[in-house]
Order: structure tokens, then sequence, then C-alpha cells
């Protein structure tokens, strides 16, 4: 069973060429995008994960880019979608799930 609230955990992403993921690498197995995404921007405590902001750096070091994609897994058509919210650090290109929605630890189960 998945668990199911905010946590941090790295991810794969395969993005369209316009910057839209298209599926999500996550414990072993792949998830397409089966939904329009979201995405919006927070503020981060960049003081806490820097040791000085350099100068003329800005992008990205004060908001963190966050998508909320719906997804189901990529092998299985009928699957239920699930809905997974990401932070995208645009400096390194990584990616983190920092939210699994409730009523998804169910459908996870059974689709394992």
């Amino acid at each position: 069973m998945a668990p199911v609230g905010v946590f941090t955990q790295s991810v794969g992403v395969e993005r369209y060429p316009n910057g839209m993921p298209r599926f999500v690498d996550w414990q072993g197995r792949r998830y397409v995008v089966a939904a329009e995404p979201v995405r919006w921007y927070e503020r981060r405590r960049w003081w806490v994960e820097e040791r000085r902001a350099e100068r003329g750096r800005g992008d990205g070091l004060i908001d963190h880019e966050i998508w909320r994609l719906q997804v189901r897994l990529a092998a299985a058509r009928r699957a239920p979608l699930v809905t997974l919210d990401l932070a995208h650090h645009r400096d390194s290109g990584r990616w983190r799930l920092i939210r699994v929605h409730d009523g998804v630890a169910a459908s996870l189960q059974h689709t394992a």
C-alpha cells in the first residue's frame, strides 16, 4: 500500500516538448498523465537549503514549481486515476513527489 499524505520522494518524469509531464516513474512503475495537469508556484525556504543567493540567480531560487497530475498505470488503461503533487526543481531538473491525495491508497492496492 502506498503512503498517503505529504512526503518527499524522488520520481522520474518524462515531458512533452512543451514542458508538460507525460509519464511519471514511481516505485518501479510507469504512470501516464491522464488528464490536463495543473501548475502553480509556491514559496520555498531557500535560506534553509542554500548558503547564499548568488548574484543574478532568482529563477527557481524563491519559488517551487508544483504540478498536480492525475495519473494511471501506463500498462492498465482501465486503472483508476491517482492524484499526485510533484515539485520540480528547475535548477537541477529533479522531480519530487510531495503529496499523494486521500482516497488513493485503496486504488493503488487494487492495481498492485
